[in-house]
């Protein structure tokens, strides 16, 4: 007979560890694939890399209490209608782009990566860009001469020439337009968009 009371018996506790670190890998598991299908292409909140042949608005969703954004009509990217696969490989160019530049050492995308230069989040729908007619031309004109393009707005800073082909400035406006179509809970907070005018 033991003295130990059952509540601090040292077997009781191994037990009670090894029943709550099962039930949390359950957890985690079950949070892991969840997530995998909240943020994989083509779901509800990502939507597909095609998306960039629509046009991306935002619209104030009162029962969230922020801009979400919406896919309204045909939009095609450089006036060209794009299937699936180009379309995914466009943006992936883009992606990769982005990467390979090191965009993030001065940009934030989705809330990742620095703050010396503009969030790069919702790029596409930026009021910058004056006019939706004017956009492309104007991006392409900056990812190829960022130096001769540049609008400070009085900070002085300027993003450098990174030798962007047209090809992959194509690709980074692409992923820009995908990305921009992503619902990500109202981020960033304060956004004012593009005005444009919603297509059937």
């Amino acid at each position: 007979m033991t003295d130990t009371p059952w509540w601090s018996r040292e077997d009781l506790w191994r037990k009670i560890a090894i029943w709550v670190t099962s039930f949390m890998v359950l957890v985690l598991l079950f949070l892991t694939v969840d997530t995998v299908r909240a943020i994989t292409e083509g779901g509800e909140r990502v939507p597909s890399f095609s998306v960039i042949n629509n046009q991306i608005f935002y619209e104030f969703d009162d029962e969230r209490g922020y801009q979400v954004p919406r896919v309204g009509g045909p939009a095609p990217l450089f006036g060209e209608m794009l299937d699936e696969d180009a379309a995914e490989a466009l943006v992936r160019l883009g992606k990769l782009t982005v990467q390979a530049k090191n965009c993030m050492n001065c940009h934030t995308l989705l809330g990742n990566g620095a703050y010396y230069a503009p969030d790069l989040t919702k790029a596409w729908l930026d009021p910058g860009w004056v006019h939706e007619d004017s956009r492309e031309d104007l991006m392409m004109a900056f990812l190829i001469d960022p130096e001769g393009n540049a609008r400070t707005y009085g900070t002085g800073r300027r993003m450098p020439n990174l030798d962007i082909t047209d090809e992959e400035a194509r690709g980074v406006i692409a992923f820009l337009k995908w990305m921009s179509a992503i619902d990500t809970n109202g981020f960033p907070r304060g956004f004012t968009p593009l005005a444009q005018e919603e297509t059937e």
